[in-house]
């Protein structure tokens, strides 16, 4: 059985103006590609240009992205039924 995970990284890829904070900061989730914008790592299309990831948590390096990306394409997201009480 698989863990379910706790977060969500959403990117949008169409957003991006190839400024590398995001490659700089959080080079486990984002790589530059050669078209100058960044790609997410492990990630799957949700619909055109917009890309997701579900991780375990969300790290430092992930916030310090989202935080420094200056057309904010990088949304984190909690996934609350994990916070809700049974």
């Amino acid at each position: 059985m698989t863990k379910d995970k706790k977060a969500k990284i959403v990117y949008d890829r169409d957003a991006c103006i190839g400024a590398a904070a995001c490659e700089a900061l959080d080079p486990k989730n984002f790589v530059m590609n050669g078209d100058g914008r960044a790609d997410m790592l492990d990630s799957k299309e949700i619909e055109s240009g917009l890309f997701e990831k579900e991780v375990d948590e969300i790290t430092n390096e992930s916030r310090e992205a989202a935080k420094n990306c200056p057309v904010k394409a990088i949304i984190l997201k909690e996934i609350k039924e994990h916070f809700e009480k049974k």
